[in-house]
């Protein structure tokens, strides 16, 4: 069974929906007959190519928050992300067009990293204060994963792999996939948002016993001249 997740490096509810969903993973004994690929989603693709603001900035200028707004807003999903185990830092986070990124994640899935590859990113971006729109940034974190300088430099200085992050885009709005995270489990469920662990086990579960059932009465179809029987 697949499930893609269409999300955003920047996205704070995606770095939690990743983790309650991986927590539930873990958890299902089928764990193992799962196929999870992500996907690139971006939150303001306006946002300049290679020129970054801190947090405050961008809810100021972009959103047009004031101050206590912005840090009532970031304080909240402070404290949802230490119940996934993560620890917001959104006074270090550094906000950038997570399009360069979103090449690199292209570039692990192609050597099936690309749910680690998520995951340095996410860190860089809210716990290290890092740019995670700078191609030095880029290269060592994909440099931390295995992948080669090299390759890495070709990939974000070229036009290689522009098309595939621009059609996930594409694809997402053809679904309906207005914001992230976004889970489309099998090509028939979706579950919007960053749910608990517990409510992502329990839709896993149900989608892959579906499917587990029509699998098995396929099998159990006996086809002859006349047609079929079960």
């Amino acid at each position: 069974m697949k499930i893609e997740i269409w999300s955003d490096v920047m996205c704070p509810f995606c770095y939690i929906g990743k983790k309650n969903f991986e927590n539930a993973l873990e958890t299902l004994p089928f764990k193992d007959k799962i196929n999870v690929e992500w996907k690139s989603f971006q939150l303001d693709p306006s946002l300049e190519i290679g020129k970054a603001v801190t947090t405050a900035q961008y809810f100021k200028e972009k959103k047009g928050f004031p101050e206590d707004q912005a840090k009532q807003m970031t304080d909240q999903v402070t404290q949802m992300g230490k119940s996934a185990g993560i620890d917001f830092n959104f006074e270090k986070a550094i906000i950038t067009n997570t399009f360069p990124a979103h090449k690199l994640i292209h570039l692990a899935k192609k050597h099936q990293l690309g749910a680690e590859m998520e995951e340095e990113l996410f860190k860089a971006h809210f716990l290290d204060g890092k740019d995670v729109g700078d191609i030095e940034v880029l290269i060592k974190l994909g440099e931390n994963l295995g992948l080669k300088s090299g390759e890495i430099k070709d990939v974000l200085s070229a036009e290689t792999l522009d098309h595939e992050v621009k059609q996930e885009i594409v694809e997402a709005s053809q679904l309906g996939i207005s914001g992230v995270p976004f889970f489309v489990i099998d090509r028939k469920y979706g579950v919007s948002g960053a749910q608990p662990t517990d409510y992502f086990k329990e839709a896993i579960t149900q989608a892959f016993n579906e499917k587990t059932v029509a699998q098995n009465t396929e099998k159990d179809l006996s086809c002859g001249d006349e047609g079929c029987e079960i």
